[in-house]
């Protein structure tokens, strides 16, 4: 699945934003934990020494779903394109843990998150309040078909700025990665 998406950071208030959103289908609120492994015997999913991720290995805990996810992502030029994610639920959290862990993974980062989850034609549109990180929007177009990837972010951006909310730019990284940089957390 190519998981398109454009991730910014939003400066207005979030009673401004929830009334912007709440024109949209409003599918409900989750808070979602998601920890983020590393194999110490090879560098592919640990951050290099910018804290840039290039592929990454996640235990999430969704209400009472669970799920083991590892996507790789794909650049264009050095800027992040879009995300291949392979996604499977597991039945324990727990075990699954255990199983990483006697693999010599290890935790890294554990990200805790409050998402509002909205629908708007092809698009999810996530409001997400992230603990020691901020407030973010999310705006993500999944497909399995063969599509004009910079085409998409193009019009997912257009719908942002359509919102007419204070947005940073795109951020080009994931949260992981952001948490990283902005905690000065070092592997």
């Amino acid at each position: 699945m190519k998981e398109i998406e454009i991730l910014v950071e939003i400066y207005s208030s979030l009673n401004e934003v929830k009334e912007v959103l709440n024109r949209f289908n409003y599918k409900g609120n989750k808070l979602v934990i998601d920890e983020y492994y590393y194999d110490p015997k090879r560098d592919s999913l640990k951050p290099d020494k910018n804290n840039k991720l290039y592929e990454c290995l996640r235990l999430r805990k969704k209400e009472n779903d669970f799920f083991i996810t590892y996507k790789d992502d794909v650049f264009d030029n050095g800027k992040w394109l879009y995300s291949n994610e392979y996604e499977t639920k597991v039945e324990s959290i727990d075990i699954a843990r255990n199983i990483l862990e006697k693999l010599g993974f290890i935790k890294f980062i554990e990200i805790n998150n409050n998402k509002s989850i909205y629908e708007y034609d092809k698009y999810e549109i996530t409001l997400e309040e992230v603990k020691d990180l901020g407030l973010f929007l999310e705006v993500e177009y999944c497909t399995s078909d063969d599509v004009d990837v910079k085409e998409i972010k193009k019009e997912i951006q257009d719908f942002i700025d359509s919102l007419n909310i204070n947005v940073s730019e795109e951020l080009g990284m994931g949260k992981p990665e952001l948490y990283l940089n902005r905690n000065k957390k070092e592997l």
